[in-house]
């Protein structure tokens, strides 16, 4: 244990040239190996991935959470609270409830990016992330994958906007708020903004998953889990 705990704070003062030397050092009486800190990072991602983000692909996955519930763009915000003003409070909340429904029905492509990131996590990445803050797995994600995502995303959530009527909701809403006086008209790209707002909410929900199961020994729910996440403790 006094070994350990000596090389851990080692690894806190090396520099990233140093780590993987360090970390070889690590007693292989406890079974910690370079292939089982790199397989600990991505079942902790494929967790992250199979747990949080097949919620968002649910009904009401992103317009009843309220850490990614997706709200109207800056600009349309006085639409929202404008029609609420005059009684239109069922409209607004229709309009609100087709970006959600178009972000839900996007998510379901992220799932074999997401894959093909994970499987591509090597240990350099893995002690890199094992050592970094609690959202370095959510982060590494967010650069291996949000071009991707947002390619797959976009054309889905423009689908789905004309599939529930999205297009037709929002023309009504939009017509009756640029009808009313001492309002100046609005048209914003809410594909693009749905878009953001949908790779946004599977980042922070991917994010949740990870620290938890850095902070809280009951998340590590494998053995895997329980021994490379045991080294940051």
């Amino acid at each position: 244990m006094k070994k350990i705990i000596a090389l851990l704070l080692i690894l806190n003062l090396t520099s990233c040239a140093e780590l993987q030397q360090v970390v070889n050092q690590l007693p292989q009486s406890g079974g910690i190996t370079n292939t089982d800190i790199a397989a600990g990072l991505r079942q902790a991602l494929d967790f992250g991935i199979d747990k949080q983000v097949t919620k968002l692909t649910q009904k009401d996955g992103f317009y009843k959470n309220s850490l990614v519930k997706i709200l109207l763009p800056e600009e349309l915000q006085k639409v929202d609270k404008t029609l609420r003003d005059i009684g239109l409070s069922k409209l607004a909340d229709e309009g609100l409830k087709v970006l959600n429904r178009a972000a839900e029905d996007a998510v379901k492509e992220a799932t074999p990016i997401f894959v093909d990131a994970v499987k591509g996590i090597t240990f350099t990445d893995a002690k890199n992330i094992l050592l970094g803050n609690d959202d370095a797995a959510t982060q590494y994600l967010t650069s291996k994958t949000q071009t991707a995502l947002y390619d797959k995303f976009n054309p889905v959530i423009k689908n789905s906007f004309a599939k529930v009527g999205a297009d037709d909701i929002w023309k009504n809403l939009i017509t009756k708020y640029n009808a009313l006086p001492l309002t100046n008209n609005v048209n914003p790209d809410l594909t693009d903004y749905v878009t953001n707002q949908a790779l946004k909410g599977v980042y922070t929900m991917i994010a949740v998953e990870e620290k938890d199961i850095r902070n809280k020994t009951a998340s590590r729910t494998t053995d895997l889990l329980k021994k490379v996440f045991a080294l940051q403790d």
